[in-house]
């Protein structure tokens, strides 16, 4: 071989050498690519790019402070006051309420709307007043004179006479009234010149009507029962039930019938001539019992006098006792009957002038007191009853 052909072969060698070392650098470079991760700038550019869970793009914005709150005051309620008491009436004798519900109370209480606080009503039974120059025999009469004075006296001390539907929204509902109210309360049959010549001046002259505690006896003649639907359409007399037999009172020997014959009785003479339901029934003889008491209630009547003289009548506060007391042993004990509405007591109008001052009085106690303790029973409306009873009308 010449040099030429030598340096050939060499120079050809040299040249495949090279190629082979260039095609593994190459062949070396893709797989080391293969082996490593996709940068990101090498995502086409609108490619979603898929994040570790914890990349900056997908965490929320760094939070700020939260505001400072400042805490509800927790309000406590104040303990509500006891029920009004006076020294005017016997120990015996103590206040009862018949609504259990203090938010019910509390709102019709103190509504300007209704009776003011003291408002108090004193219920006075005639059973006879005699004529002039008559002198009484028994305890339960009393002359033309001394009723004269009695309807004089209640007058001057700013009483005024309501009805029974007037005594019964009181009551219930605490609805207006005279602040000073009497109801005048006469009992069993009596003509039309009996109420014209007592009652009726008073009613001319002041407007106050009278309640008759009606006996609804078979014997009434039809010329009694004119006279009494003639007194109840002119709006002077407002007849009530006083049984209908009468004078057997009702004890705890009295059977169902009897004592549904004297409740029941009534409501259909009453429906019958007067064309309406009788809403009191007036104990014959002073007698009940609890179930009497029930069952008058469920034969619809919303309130029941007694005999018992125990004091006036207020809102919500009617004086009762739960003991037999063997200084009055006549007077029997409601509190068994837990309906004090159907056990009203009553002044006896023989004595009643000397209780008059003495019941304006506990009205005016009554009203002080209620007035002593006006913030606390508001505040404690405020905190417990205002959510649900909605605020008092003031």
């Amino acid at each position: 071989m010449n040099r030429v052909t030598v340096y050939g072969y060499l120079f050809t060698g040299y040249v495949v050498r090279r190629i082979y070392y260039a095609i593994t650098l190459i062949l070396l470079a893709i797989a080391l690519a293969a082996c490593s991760p996709i940068a990101a700038t090498t995502q086409p550019p609108n490619h979603p790019t898929t994040q570790p869970p914890n990349h900056t793009t997908n965490q929320s914005p760094t939070p700020t402070e939260p505001p400072t709150l400042t805490p509800t005051a927790i309000r406590t309620p104040p303990n509500l006051p006891a029920a009004f008491t006076t020294e005017y009436t016997n120990p015996l004798d103590t206040p009862h309420t018949y609504i259990s519900e203090p938010c019910q109370y509390l709102k019709a209480k103190w509504d300007t709307n209704k009776a003011a606080p003291g408002t108090v009503v004193m219920v006075i039974m005639f059973h006879a007043i005699l004529k002039p120059g008559d002198q009484p025999s028994e305890y339960n009469q009393i002359t033309s004179g001394a009723f004269e004075i009695l309807m004089r006296d209640l007058h001057e001390q700013e009483f005024q006479a309501i009805n029974t539907t007037q005594l019964d929204n009181f009551l219930e509902y605490n609805a207006k009234i005279p602040f000073r109210s009497v109801l005048l309360l006469v009992d069993d049959r009596h003509y039309a010149e009996y109420f014209n010549t007592y009652f009726r001046p008073y009613w001319e002259q002041w407007g106050w009507p009278v309640v008759n505690a009606w006996i609804s006896t078979p014997n009434n003649t039809a010329e009694l029962w004119q006279q009494q639907v003639d007194l109840e359409a002119a709006g002077m007399v407002d007849h009530q039930a006083h049984g209908v037999v009468h004078n057997t009172p009702i004890s705890e020997y009295s059977p169902d019938s009897y004592i549904l014959g004297e409740l029941q009785g009534s409501v259909d003479a009453f429906q019958e001539y007067f064309h309406k339901a009788p809403i009191a029934f007036i104990w014959p003889g002073g007698g009940f019992t609890p179930h009497a008491v029930q069952l008058a209630r469920q034969t619809g009547y919303r309130l029941g006098f007694t005999i018992n003289p125990r004091g006036p009548l207020m809102f919500n506060w009617i004086p009762l006792s739960d003991t037999p007391d063997p200084h009055r042993p006549s007077y029997l004990p409601e509190g068994l009957a837990n309906v004090p509405l159907m056990t009203l007591p009553r002044y006896w109008s023989s004595d009643a002038g000397k209780h008059i001052d003495e019941v304006r009085l506990i009205g005016q106690e009554a009203a002080a007191y209620a007035e002593a303790n006006k913030a606390i029973e508001l505040e404690y409306y405020d905190i417990i009853c205002a959510p649900a009873y909605g605020p008092i009308t003031r």
